[in-house]
């Protein structure tokens, strides 16, 4: 690539932005204020909420009709702010989630999201990247790119340079000096200049948009619609029986009505399918602080279960920023140093053709690792040549692990021809004999064994008018071995660890040699080093043979991508959840097989990322670490937030369906629920989600796959947290009965007992494996919040006169406050002797 290019400034760019708009197509708009009412209002608790304050209008109780209808304000509020909440962490998704685009900007490289290109950048394209604008080809490298999108052709098309003179064109046919919004490089490298953006580009014009799958509905989503309708069959099928037993054998049909309306307000389950909405949203927005982009949501149910985790070593293990630090010219090695000024004579052809042979403006960490020692060991010498022509390209291919670059020198007739790669592949272009191979064999091998990225490097001459048409056709030399070591990061050791504390096993999967891939797992502790599978070793074995061998192989070496998709099949066969990362064009498969397909950030083309679950942002393996522990954090607050839901309704429903069966006085009413769901509704979906992890969050073994949110004994355990509370509170009325104290006063002493159960409630169920009190130890500003208005309001209800009528309350003496409260926070004290037993 062509190194003079600089670029727009940033504040040119930043004009260009404000002037052209966004790269980006229209797309969905966010819920208006209209939208959330609409969907409110037709959400069965708002009904219940407007028929049970029309009923009290004509019984006359206005003070009570219009609190309730007030209330569908306040649930209106509340609404709002959780899809507001909602919305904002799905909008920085996909700002993040947008393809990502290299531009030169101050003369400076910089990815930044496609949607901030603008007309005037220079962007560079590279294979499997998506190209993110209209624009005119500046240079092209063996540029090929698939248009199918906008023109249905078969076939990619080749691209040459613009002229400077040609106007844009539309799409379609071979050496047009354009490309083109949303199409995809699928061959060779180019710089390009933008012309248009968003609306104006081609895609635009012709009013098409990028494809966009909707998912079918994950395991929780089903699981909750489950739930919801079996209880709202039970709750409704209660409600009719409720209002006919009133109607028939007590005070009316129009009382019948307002019982049966406050029994469905007090069993109908409407927060489950909301806090799995808010939980996995916020859980993908946590998630990207964590460097990780959640592309598709119920990837964050399947991190907490992830049992494999398949890891290239390159860039993720390690920084991907080569350095060479060996040299081996014949019998000789040098080991290179940068306090070192002097490169002896015997190794300067190695580093001059390791040059030629990578691109003029490298991308790749090893090409630009020879340029950097170019520069260090040979810039005043003969051996660097910045006047000569690049003519010719022979790229990397799965057949032939080499590529060669032909050039035309001012002062020879001749051209000079350049390759790299595999060491292998060079032997093969410089037709080896048995013996040059096994030697050469031998130094790959003790180079590998230092943890070094062997390259071997050869040279040729040609005088042909016409190519040959491989690589092959050309008369090399053998010229040396470079050995390239990529720095380990430091995090990676203990992210290992933590791996294996979590009962997760962590594969390495690399296409460097066997040595290369030991040497970097003995320094990260990966376990066992021993055996090691190559990819010729993959393609030898049978399915059955390689699904026995890899139960017990951590390390694959040599692999080429395509086999990493019969990895990921034979370790899912064998019941395994497997996260896998990959970055390049040939990884898409291997990633959308995956359990949670990973796709690099930084290094990764846009196929690999559009094809994965989550995109690494950094690519660093402590990152991924980082997801799987937040990803168990959120299906255990889930999860506490389901047995939370699960458990208070247990003790509404029944102290709003108990006193009519044995004819005691009721003691909740429409407006009394009304008051419980402005506790339940942020408690659940937003001071659970809050709510820290666990101390053993990766110190346990992974989840079951189809480990369901509420299980049977989870079901149980809130049954019988919802029971105790339940019968605390109607023991504690009866009580208030038997000693003849007033019904509103009974009446106010069993709601603060129910409110302070409630509480209870939320706090044990912080956590099943620490006591509450060690609980209060945990940071949770937004459930402190809840928990400091529902004892406000509660006290307001209580000594606010116009309140206390409202809610049909006398207010309690202080001996009956304190056994109210005490009654509340006992209800769940065996709840807590249970977490006690159950740790020791």
């Amino acid at each position: 690539m062509d190194s003079t290019y600089d670029g727009l400034t940033e504040k040119e760019a930043a004009d260009q932005l404000k002037e052209a708009g966004y790269n980006e197509l229209p797309s969905a708009k966010p819920k208006g204020l209209h939208q959330i009412i609409l969907e409110v209002v037709s959400e069965p608790m708002f009904l219940l909420l407007v028929a049970g304050g029309i009923i009290y209008l004509i019984l006359g109780d206005f003070s009570e009709a219009i609190l309730l209808l007030a209330s569908v304000f306040v649930i209106l509020g509340i609404t709002f702010y959780q899809e507001r909440k909602t919305e904002r962490a799905l909008e920085t998704l996909r700002d993040l989630s947008s393809p990502r685009a290299l531009v030169i900007r101050d003369a400076q490289e910089k990815r930044i999201a496609g949607r901030e290109v603008v007309p005037g950048d220079i962007i560079l394209l590279k294979e499997g990247d998506r190209v993110p604008a209209d624009a005119f080809v500046l240079a092209a490298h063996d540029l090929s790119v698939d248009e199918s999108l906008l023109t249905g052709e078969s076939v990619p098309v080749r691209k040459s340079n613009w002229d400077e003179k040609t106007e844009f064109g539309r799409p379609g046919g071979d050496d047009l000096p354009f490309v083109y919004s949303g199409t995809l490089v699928v061959q060779g490298q180019g710089t390009a200049k933008v012309h248009a953006t968003g609306m104006l580009t081609e895609m635009g014009k012709i009013g098409r948009a990028l494809e966009s799958v909707e998912s079918e509905p994950s395991a929780l989503q089903k699981e909750t619609r489950r739930i919801v309708r079996v209880l709202a069959v039970v709750g409704l099928s209660i409600s009719a029986l409720v209002v006919l037993l009133h109607g028939f054998f007590r005070s009316g049909w129009l009382n019948g009505l307002l019982a049966g309306i406050t029994i469905s307000m007090s069993l109908l389950p409407e927060e489950f399918p909301v806090v799995l909405t808010v939980f996995l949203a916020l859980g993908a927005w946590r998630i990207s602080q964590k460097h990780v982009l959640t592309r598709k949501i119920p990837a964050v149910e399947n991190l907490g279960a992830a049992t494999v985790l398949c890891v290239d070593k390159t860039g993720t293990l390690t920084f991907n920023k080569m350095v060479v630090k060996k040299l081996s010219a014949g019998d000789e090695f040098f080991d290179v140093d940068p306090a070192k000024k002097e490169l002896p004579e015997k190794f300067h052809e190695i580093v001059e053709y390791s040059i030629l042979a990578s691109e003029l403006k490298p991308f790749d960490p090893m090409e630009k690792a020879f340029h950097q020692l170019g520069n260090h060991y040979l810039a005043e010498t003969d051996h660097i040549h910045r006047d000569w022509e690049l003519v010719h390209e022979y790229s990397l291919s799965p057949e032939l692990l080499s590529l060669t670059h032909v050039w035309k020198s001012p002062q020879n007739e001749d051209y000079i021809v350049a390759a790299k790669g595999a060491p292998e592949a060079i032997a093969r272009l410089c037709r080896f004999s048995k013996e040059q191979k096994e030697k050469l064999e031998k130094r790959v091998a003790g180079m590998a064994d230092e943890g070094l990225r062997v390259l071997a490097i050869a040279r040729s001459s040609y005088k042909g008018s016409e190519w040959p048409e491989t690589q092959e056709g050309f008369d090399f030399q053998f010229v040396g071995l470079a050995g390239l070591l990529d720095p380990v990061r430091p995090t990676v050791p203990d992210a290992i660890q933590e791996c294996y504390d979590a009962g997760i096993r962590v594969v390495m999967i690399t296409g460097d040699y066997a040595g290369t891939a030991r040497a970097i797992a003995k320094q990260i502790h990966l376990m066992p080093l021993d055996p090691i599978l190559t990819g010729a070793d993959l393609e030898k074995q049978e399915n059955p043979e390689l699904e026995n061998q890899i139960q017990r192989v951590n390390i694959y070496a040599r692999v080429v991508p395509e086999q990493k998709l019969r990895l990921v099949m034979s370790l899912k066969k064998s019941g395994q959840i497997v996260a896998m990362t990959g970055d390049g064009v040939n990884d898409a498969p291997a990633l959308k097989a995956a359990d949670i397909g990973i796709a690099m950030g930084e290094r990764g083309t846009d196929v690999a990322r559009e094809a994965a679950a989550l995109v690494l942002l950094n690519d660093d393996f402590e990152s991924i670490v980082a997801a799987i522990r937040m990803g168990r954090r959120i299906f255990d607050n889930l999860q506490k937030a389901m047995t939370y839901i699960a458990a208070i309704h247990v003790p509404i429903a029944g102290v709003a369906l108990f006193p009519l069966l044995v004819n005691w006085p009721l003691i909740l009413t429409p407006v009394h629920i009304v008051f419980l769901e402005l506790i339940i509704d942020p408690t659940c979906s937003i001071a659970f989600e809050a709510e820290p992890e666990e101390t053993d969050v990766m110190k346990r073994p992974p989840r079951k796959p189809g480990e369901a949110l509420l299980s049977k004994q989870r079901l149980l355990i809130s049954f019988l947290q919802g029971g105790s509370v339940l019968v605390i509170t109607l023991i504690l009325f009866w009580w208030a009965l038997n000693l003849g104290i007033q019904e509103y006063t009974a009446r106010a002493m069993a709601f603060t007992t129910l409110i302070i159960g409630n509480l209870s409630l939320i706090f044990t169920n912080r956590s099943h494996s620490r006591s509450m009190i060690a609980a209060l130890a945990m940071k949770n500003r937004a459930l402190w919040i809840v928990s400091v208005l529902a004892l406000l309001i509660l006290a307001s209800t209580l000594y606010v006169p116009f309140l206390s009528k409202l809610f049909r309350f006398a207010t309690p003496d202080p001996a009956q406050l304190f056994w109210s409260v005490a009654a509340g926070v006992a209800s769940i004290l065996w709840f807590e002797l249970w977490k006690s037993v159950k740790a020791k």
